[in-house]
């Protein structure tokens, strides 16, 4: 299995932190060495699955095609204003990512990036509606020949960091990575209102494996 990087001193510190609290009882409490042990290594093994890094490869690579740029829950579909970027109304699909998810961000088409812009902010619950405005957020904006998508990482009420690794005008690939969000959060995907939904509220998607809407492409 291998591990993000974004775990790699996070891990090191709970394991110090756990082989010394289980030194401390051993020394100090014998009898409590075995279920504090115990629980210390739930906690690692909880922290090590978290950070995950599977390999993914995209089974049919297509510019039109949207896939997801999670794992995790489709929570919402519906035509919103998006006011960042676009100032029009678009079509949004949510993705809910609870802890048991990988929580590796991936591209859901391929393109340029035209716009990257970190938001500080609050830490509502992923799922509540002024989490995509006022939470700590991470908008990108990606565009291909097909149109523009717009990806939205959200921190939740666990998650107080969001990390994303594009910068505007750089060539990205279908399925690349993009970025890492700590302990549960949510994504936004903004897409042109015609597209074609291929989801509903309620289903799980997989990151580089499900198909969530297919663009409809633009005139010139």
């Amino acid at each position: 299995m291998r591990i993000h990087k974004e775990g790699h001193v996070i891990l090191a510190v709970t394991l110090l932190l756990c082989i010394g609290m289980a030194g401390a009882v051993r020394l100090w409490q014998p009898a409590w060495f075995t279920p504090v042990a115990v629980a210390c290594g739930l906690l690692f093994i909880a922290i090590l699955q978290f950070f995950r890094h599977p390999r993914r490869v995209i089974p049919r690579p297509a510019p039109n095609l949207v896939y997801a740029p999670a794992d995790g829950k489709v929570v919402v579909i519906e035509e919103c204003e998006e006011c960042e970027f676009f100032n029009s109304k678009r079509l949004m699909i949510s993705i809910f990512m609870s802890p048991v998810n990988v929580h590796v961000n991936r591209s859901p088409i391929p393109g340029q990036v035209r716009y990257t812009r970190y938001h500080p902010g609050k830490y509502f619950v992923a799922w509540h509606p002024k989490s995509s405005t006022e939470n700590e957020r991470h908008t990108v904006v990606i565009e291909n020949e097909y149109g523009e998508v717009l990806l939205r990482q959200i921190a939740g009420a666990l998650a107080r960091r969001i990390r994303n690794y594009l910068h505007e005008h750089e060539q990205i690939e279908q399925g690349q990575e993009i970025g890492f969000i700590k302990f549960g959060s949510r994504v936004d995907v903004f897409l042109p209102v015609d597209a074609e939904v291929r989801v509903k509220i309620g289903d799980v998607v997989k990151a580089n494996r499900s198909v969530i809407a297919q663009l409809k492409g633009r005139e010139d």
